[in-house]
């Protein structure tokens, strides 16, 4: 494979630019019709094609645990002869800022308390709802989206690293489609849709994350929280991210991430000790025991008989599990290509039980901490503390409240907003720096102005958003774009396989 010139590639940044462009002035003029029309279009998709998401992540995780176990499992990202560039801890603290940081500080607390106070499986506020509760966080945050960001990693680090193409998504089905059509309309269709994708996944990710900064300044100091707050989070982060991006991801990302991980874990270990220490263990050990147990249900389970959407009052499955499945996949552009460009000279091996293992049982332990010390609280207290009630009235609210009935209440939400905005640099980090490889025809090392640029554009789109409170319109567009790159990634898989088998033949 011959690779393009290392350039901004113009018909690639124009066209994703134009199509953001279309969204943020129709969203500016009239957020409520865009948020109307792009909903009905959602529930055309969860509706009609619901299951597809459930069979297809199911067997991404499948696709995954066979390879890493095969005979191809041996083969390197890289040369035969190449080493990993980043040690073990380095790109475990990467692997995990990069892939749901916020995410997690945002849901940590609030998910366990809406499978609590409104279970789908069991009756509300009860022994039994919390036990489902931290089963049904661990599926959600497990192996499955862990495999999204896998499969896209293996496929793009493989035919970068080891067969000489451009760090492009088109340049993963050349071996189905040829060069000719790679270069062609087809490819750059491919690669614009890749880039769409991330901005918009960021973007509504920056607006949570500020929201919830916006949240805790408000309970801490008393400062309003409001939009313009929230933008003014958002342009300082931006200028951190935009430095942290152009001093390259051996310097910026790697010493962001490996420092953010030890913060976390620090938060971690000190709500372990103030919190409910045995509840958190055992409801661990517990959880994991039963999420492994009941995760081919889970990956299967459609609720085809209507019984949880009559018992919770909406459609649960769409809700939630197919949910987070088109969310992860809306992340597994720039998440995937980004831990590709970090597990270079891993084994494959190595790289899937890595990737997939370890930010599971890290994501386990998290939901432990947080979700487990909060329902404790609310199971053992005589009145409500009302954790679940602040995460049903506003997600962003659930984890200040918990601090409240423990100690060191105002240095935990100092340290979780601190957590919070280092998440918020590393994934805009990643994803600019992963939209400017993706815009320069494959070239890992961008050019500053690139990523400066797609940075300034991906936190202007979340800036703009949360002042037309266009942001569930934003997560609605990133879902269906979810669709076709679930699509697209199932021929990347038979690409990667057809040349993994005829490579092992030689």
């Amino acid at each position: 494979m011959k690779a393009p010139e290392s350039t901004l590639d113009k018909g690639i940044t124009i066209g994703s630019v134009l199509v953001c462009s279309i969204f943020i002035v129709a969203t500016l003029i009239s957020a409520d019709m865009v948020k109307e029309v792009f909903d009905k279009i959602f529930k055309f998709f969860i509706n009609n094609f619901g299951w597809s998401y459930l069979l297809l992540v199911a067997g991404f995780v499948l696709f995954c645990f066979i390879v890493a176990m095969s005979k191809f499992g041996n083969i390197r990202l890289g040369k035969d002869d190449e080493q990993p560039e980043f040690s073990l801890m380095a790109w475990f603290a990467m692997l995990f800022a990069a892939g749901m940081g916020i995410g997690l500080v945002f849901w940590g607390v609030a998910e366990p308390m809406f499978h609590y106070a409104t279970p789908p499986h069991t009756d509300p506020r009860t022994p039994e709802a919390a036990a489902d509760a931290m089963r049904i966080a661990f599926f959600h945050w497990g192996l499955h989206p862990w495999s999204c960001y896998a499969v896209v990693a293996l496929v793009l680090g493989y035919f970068q690293f080891r067969k000489g193409a451009p760090g492009l998504f088109s340049w993963t089905v050349a071996p189905l489609v040829g060069e000719k059509h790679v270069r062609g309309g087809l490819g750059k269709s491919i690669d614009a849709l890749a880039i769409v994708v991330t901005l918009f996944g960021v973007a509504n990710s920056l607006g949570m994350g500020a929201m919830q900064v916006s949240t805790g300044l408000n309970k801490l100091y008393s400062i309003p929280n409001n939009n313009t707050i929230a933008i003014i989070i958002i342009v300082v982060v931006t200028v951190l991210y935009i430095f942290s991006a152009v001093t390259g991801v051996d310097k910026g990302i790697k010493i962001l991430s490996t420092t953010n991980m030890f913060m976390a874990f620090g938060l971690m270990a000190l709500i372990l000790i103030c919190g409910p220490t045995i509840y958190i263990l055992e409801s661990l050990i517990e959880s994991l025991g039963d999420y492994f147990q009941n995760i081919i249900k889970f990956s299967f389970f459609m609720d085809t008989a209507k019984i949880t959407e009559n018992r919770v009052g909406y459609d649960w499955m769409g809700s939630w599990t197919v949910f987070y499945w088109a969310w992860w996949l809306v992340w597994a552009p720039f998440v995937g290509a980004f831990i590709a460009r970090i597990s270079r000279g891993r084994t494959i091996r190595e790289f899937v039980l890595g990737a997939l293992m370890a930010p599971t049982l890290l994501c386990a332990i998290w939901f432990s901490i947080l979700g487990g010390t909060a329902l404790n609280l609310e199971l053992t207290m005589p009145e409500s503390p009302g954790i679940a009630e602040a995460a049903l009235a506003d997600p962003t609210a659930a984890v200040f409240q918990l601090y409240d009935f423990l100690p060191l209440s105002a240095i935990l939400s100092l340290v979780t907003m601190v957590i919070i905005c280092i998440f918020f640099i590393t994934s805009a980090d990643s994803a600019t720096y992963i939209i400017g490889v993706m815009s320069s025809n494959g070239n890992i090392n961008p050019s500053n102005r690139a990523k400066v640029g797609w940075g300034v554009l991906c936190s202007t789109i979340a800036a703009m958003l949360l002042l037309t409170g266009g942001l569930k319109a934003v997560q609605t567009v990133s879902f269906i774009f979810s669709f076709p790159f679930m699509i697209l990634m199932v021929f990347m898989m038979v690409s990667f396989t057809r040349c993994i088998v005829a490579e092992f033949k030689q």
